[in-house]
């Protein structure tokens, strides 16, 4: 089976040859790891294990995984970086921050943004493209990997971010945009918002192809996209701490691993790896990460591994869809609303007993994020605690409430889920 339209020759390499590669790059990268990262060196030594013990994939399940709340315990304890910076600070270029917080640094590793290029290419992005990135710039890093992937990729980038629908459909208008990145469900808004002003998508747009992803329940929107106005949407797995994991290509059937990446499957509950068609949790190793080192990072993610040929021509192992996650963090709007920082809005307001946060979708192409608050005694300025509670959950969590309701006590049962997620998809 030979690929007809591949980014390049290392996505139809035969399936041994990718395999004899993963267990040489990975012994490079664990010994990378432990010489240069010193939490990673510190998570081998814990459990006695030297980078010459690994000389496989299967020898990884000696190196326990680490996951999301980790990294920021790491951080906190070890400010800025947590021991995971494992080049010179003075060889970075940009720092993000995540919620947690989680001071992130780009990659200045070359074949780190290559991952992304083949996304663009699988996508039908190609040289002088003009593209409009509406990833977000401000603070975390897709904006701006995405923007740079671009430019080296040989694309045109109108560097939009979000907000504002208006200003983007006249954008899209009067430019000719042929490609676009961002959210699905702000694509949506953007394209719903062109209808409302009266134009005719196909016609009136040079829009052909979109990389909308990095947001659970996107396939529905991709669906639309392409079956109401003719547009090309493919998927991309993206992390803010591994970068590009996986991509679709045209055929929809699985998302492609991104050549410079070892992904694992995992049963949650007994640690053991897992085989195609088995669900589990991704869990990442990047093997061209000389910035940033991580070994094993749990994603939180819920996939399987998908081992069937894929008519395309590329060899890779590839992903099925997101299923779920692990354990009580939530995707809303394309960040991760996580527990403990809930908690430490709520730790801010003595008044608050309880609280919960739910996520629904009332619409197709937007989350609704609600804050239910027990109180402590009615005796308080609800209005003022309300404003305060909504700037402060924005400031931690880094997103916007839709609402603060204050319920009676024993509204929210003992024990209930922090952040519920209440969207079908």
């Amino acid at each position: 089976m030979v690929a007809v339209d591949c980014f390049d020759e290392l996505e139809v390499r035969p399936r041994h040859e990718r395999q004899e590669y993963y267990n040489r790059k990975l012994q490079e990268q664990i010994q990378y790891a432990y010489d240069h990262a010193t939490a990673m060196r510190a998570r081998l030594d814990q459990v006695g294990i030297k980078p010459s013990d690994v000389r496989t994939v299967r020898d990884m399940m000696k190196i326990p995984i680490t996951k999301k709340d980790e990294l920021i315990d790491l951080r906190k304890k070890n400010p800025p970086f947590g021991g995971l910076l494992g080049i010179p600070r003075e060889k970075l270029q940009k720092i993000f921050m995540s919620p947690g917080p989680i001071y992130d640094f780009g990659s200045i590793d070359a074949s780190f943004y290559r991952r992304f290029h083949r996304a663009f290419h699988a996508a039908g992005f190609r040289k002088g493209d003009l593209v409009v990135n509406c990833n977000s710039y401000h603070m975390v890093p897709s904006g701006h990997w995405s923007d740079y992937s671009l430019m080296l990729f040989g694309a045109i980038v109108i560097p939009m971010g979000v907000g504002n629908t208006e200003l983007q459909v006249q954008v899209l208008r009067d430019m000719q945009v042929t490609g676009w990145m961002g959210y699905p469900s702000f694509l949506m808004a953007i394209l719903s918002k062109a209808e409302e002003l009266g134009y005719d998508i196909r016609r009136d747009f040079a829009l052909r192809k979109t990389l909308p992803g990095g947001e659970v329940g996107g396939a529905a929107i991709r669906k639309i996209v392409e079956e109401k106005y003719g547009i090309k949407s493919t998927d991309i797995y993206p992390t803010a701490d591994a970068g590009i994991i996986a991509y679709e290509c045209p055929q929809k059937s699985g998302m492609h691993i991104a050549e410079e990446i070892l992904v694992e499957i995992i049963d949650p509950i007994t640690g053991k790896q897992l085989g195609p068609g088995e669900p589990g949790e991704v869990v990442v190793t990047p093997l061209d990460n000389t910035t940033y080192p991580l070994i094993r990072f749990g994603t939180g993610d819920l996939s399987s591994l998908v081992e069937e040929p894929c008519p395309c021509g590329r060899t890779s192992l590839k992903l099925s869809r997101i299923l779920g996650r692990v354990g009580e963090a939530v995707q809303a709007r394309g960040m991760f609303i996580h527990p403990r920082g809930v908690g430490e809005v709520a730790a801010r307001f003595p008044a608050i007993s309880k609280y919960q946060v739910s996520v629904s979708r009332p619409q197709v192409n937007k989350d609704k994020l609600v804050l239910k608050i027990e109180l402590a005694n009615g005796a308080i300025d609800k209005g003022k605690l309300t404003a305060e509670v909504e700037k402060t959950f924005q400031d931690i969590c880094r997103l916007r409430l839709d609402e603060v309701q204050i319920v009676s006590k024993g509204t929210i049962p003992d024990g209930a889920k922090t952040v519920l997620d209440e969207r079908t998809y």
